[in-house]
């Protein structure tokens, strides 16, 4: 079993919104000597030498490209970064990059839950290589102002994104609680320009409630984010949504792009009695298995709702408890991420993400690129998808997908079932 002092965290894209909050890392550099630049250099390819997943580093000869580095002349940080962002480009890995201290603070504040800024979730697309929406986290700026999941940002305050790297992206739109950031969206042929207000965001990234059918009552779970508080908040919401003695449960992971490992293993577990939740397979194909705890909360029938915009850890759920047999999956393929990535805080508050294994689902799936298939498959329009997130009518019958989850979930009460085996395939 291979076991990092890394912190783990399955991840899709860097978040541009937050400039404030309460950091999960104090700077290693309390009491210490701070490193030279050269030193930083060589610290971060040293990390990558030892942990990287690729043992090949994208078919590069590694040992010379740190000869090419330490044997520069760096006069400040700043000159430091920039190398180390060189360097770390050259892996060709889009989910391994390099932090420094303001961008290291903003992510720290993702996953902390405390954030600021205007809420979008990015990503570059691989193909084009276009700065494009995941998804709005809910409640936020952009999530107000109606920005869709896939739309394409051409546009940051003017400034051109094509060719623009994504962390340069970030680093324009993040900006002061109350200043303005002007986003040119184009979604299809059209385009269309928002004036955005970056705001103080609370993520809390479980919100519930119940919903009475014919069959009784059904209990509905909304998760946008694996923060570090969503596991605790779940707890809440199942033994809440017990007490009201629902029939079943629809867990709601459209556009959740993924977070904590923690989180997720965590949340699996108050759903799955037994068994596998995920496999990690890292460079020497050394596999470590993460299997529940034994302690469900409930055992009662599960549909969860998934799309484009569910990725990493999210997969990880959905794709335990499909393997399980435990769920039942609605709406659409998902993303498609089954690379795991650690971060290293280094001694001057910077950080380095890297990815360190592959992930597999329990029954050995490999879902990179390629997602997990719904076993019922519902598509929206466009039309519909830009009613469902300007109208905030997720989990209502105005929803084509939660109203297949729960007419599907209706049959599994009717049915008795508590565990779903016998309803695959139908």
């Amino acid at each position: 079993m291979f076991k990092q002092k890394l912190i783990v965290k399955i991840e899709l894209v860097v978040i541009a919104t937050i400039l404030a909050g309460t950091s999960l890392y104090t700077s290693k550099a309390l009491g210490k000597p701070q490193p030279s630049p050269k030193q930083m250099v060589d610290e971060v390819w040293q990390i990558l030498d030892k942990n990287y997943v690729d043992v090949s580093f994208n078919h590069q000869d590694w040992k010379a490209i740190r000869q090419q580095y330490i044997s520069r002349s760096y006069t400040s940080k700043k000159q430091a970064y920039g190398a180390i962002q060189e360097m770390v480009a050259k892996l060709g890995d889009r989910y391994t990059e390099f932090f420094d201290p303001q961008e290291f603070q903003a992510l720290n504040n993702d996953l902390s839950g405390n954030l600021s800024g205007v809420g979008l979730e990015l990503a570059q697309n691989e193909k084009t290589k276009a700065l494009t929406v995941i998804a709005p986290i809910e409640g936020t700026p952009a999530f107000k102002a109606g920005i869709l999941p896939d739309d394409v940002i051409v546009q940051i305050n003017g400034q051109i994104t094509q060719g623009m790297k994504i962390e340069d992206a970030v680093k324009r739109i993040l900006g002061p609680v109350g200043t303005k950031v002007v986003l040119t969206i184009q979604r299809g042929s059209q385009s269309q320009t928002f004036k955005l207000t970056r705001a103080n965001i609370a993520i809390h990234p479980v919100t519930y409630n119940t919903q009475t059918t014919a069959v009784g009552k059904i209990g509905y779970i909304r998760l946008p984010e694996f923060t570090q508080t969503a596991a605790a908040e779940m707890h809440r919401a199942i033994q809440a949504l017990e007490k009201q003695q629902v029939q079943g449960y629809v867990l709601d992971l459209r556009s959740d792009p993924g977070g904590l490992l923690d989180a997720s293993l965590q949340i699996a577990s108050m759903w799955l009695k037994q068994g596998a939740i995920v496999s990690l397979v890292n460079r020497d194909q050394v596999k470590d298995s993460y299997n529940a705890s034994g302690h469900p909360l409930t055992d009662k029938p599960l549909v969860i709702l998934v799309d484009k915009g569910s990725a990493s850890a999210s997969e990880i759920l959905s794709g335990a408890l499909q393997d399980d047999n435990r769920a039942r999956l609605v709406g659409t393929r998902t993303f498609g991420k089954g690379l795991v990535q650690s971060v290293e805080p280094l001694e001057d508050g910077s950080a380095l993400k890297l990815t360190i294994a592959k992930y597999y689902t329990p029954k050995g799936r490999d879902i990179n690129h390629v997602g997990i298939a719904p076993d019922i498959t519902v598509e929206l329009t466009e039309a519909q998808q830009k009613a469902l997130v300007q109208n905030r009518t997720l989990g209502t019958p105005a929803d084509p997908q939660y109203a297949s989850a729960v007419a599907d979930l209706s049959k599994l009460i009717q049915s008795g079932a508590n565990h779903v085996s016998l309803q695959r395939g139908q």
